[in-house]
């Protein structure tokens, strides 16, 4: 945080959650569901998982450190189960600390978090989300799931529509509740017609990166129907309070993000709270540089008391 903030906040003498939260105009502070990457493919993992990120939404949670809770010990007996079909080497982590077994398709992976999930006894209180990041594995017009296996006879291509299918099964067969980035950042096309089967919530993350421009036209062709908001890709906090009230005002849902290479920073925490975005997004409940955001928001919730308010059921 810049000095001249620090002194303004003293002068002040409110939290910076609070500041955010006057500066936006917001009234009631909300403390977010966090979506805890749990599995880690794409580019941030070693495996052969084409997908980025398998997330679970603790929206059954009735706070937000009940929520870490539910979210660390299913984190945790997702390891002794990878441990236990694929051994120890399968516990590695991904770049955003989220487990790196060797699957290659999404069900295996699915699967992995439904059992830990089933066997941390929290059927029905965890939703599940992912980070497809389709850009990293889009040639051309189609989409190979297998980009990442070395030695690969026949590439496993999908064309929008096959990835349509796909994810409408995967809607129907899981509890997950959002996707993103479910195509390349410049398929609005089928970006679009997945976003109007009504499935679960379509983040846009290369599709807007965070630019007014690119939400206006999401806006207008009602493309997708949430915001991940990445703060150093909008450049200031002003512009991002614009963009969220944008997509406040189009209804849609907000994700406030972390990035890859992170430092200890926890200032998107405080911005989560105060924009009341519902959604936050800052990795698995591992490695210290995703851990500081997720225990800023604990002081957070700690600090409020009985005013602490979380979204729960209430995410979007």
């Amino acid at each position: 945080m810049q000095c001249w903030l620090c002194q303004w906040l003293l002068v002040k003498l409110v939290p910076l959650y609070k500041h955010i939260a006057d500066l936006s105009g917001k009234s009631d502070p909300v403390l977010p569901v966090p979506a805890i990457t749990v599995i880690s493919g794409g580019n941030h993992a070693g495996n052969n998982l084409a997908i980025q990120e398998i997330m679970i939404l603790p929206v059954g949670a009735c706070s937000f450190e009940e929520a870490m809770q539910i979210g660390a010990e299913t984190y945790h007996h997702l390891k002794c189960i990878i441990a236990e079909k694929s051994g120890s080497s399968g516990c590695n982590v991904g770049e955003d600390g989220g487990f790196a077994p060797n699957v290659s398709s999404f069900t295996k992976g699915l699967d992995l978090v439904k059992e830990a999930i089933d066997r941390a006894g929290y059927n029905g209180r965890i939703k599940l989300a992912l980070d497809i990041a389709a850009t990293q594995f889009c040639i051309g017009k189609k989409y190979d799931l297998d980009f990442k296996a070395p030695n690969k006879s026949g590439q496993n291509f999908k064309t929008g529509e096959e990835m349509i299918e796909m994810y409408t099964q995967l809607c129907a067969d899981y509890p997950i509740v959002s996707i993103e980035q479910p195509f390349d950042k410049d398929d609005w096309e089928h970006t679009k017609l997945f976003s109007d089967l009504r499935l679960c919530q379509v983040v846009g993350d290369d599709l807007l990166m965070s630019n007014p421009k690119r939400i206006e036209r999401a806006i207008h062709e009602s493309t997708c129907n949430a915001l991940l908001l990445k703060i150093n890709q909008i450049g200031t906090v002003t512009e991002a309070i614009e963009v969220v009230k944008q997509a406040n005002e189009a209804h849609w849902g907000v994700i406030v993000s972390h990035r890859s290479g992170e430092t200890e920073d926890s200032f998107i925490a405080d911005l989560a709270v105060g924009l009341a975005t519902r959604q936050f997004k800052a990795g698995a409940p591992c490695r210290g540089e995703r851990l500081a955001k997720y225990n800023q928001l604990l002081r957070i919730e700690e600090e409020l008391g009985n005013q602490a308010t979380y979204a729960g059921e209430n995410w979007r």
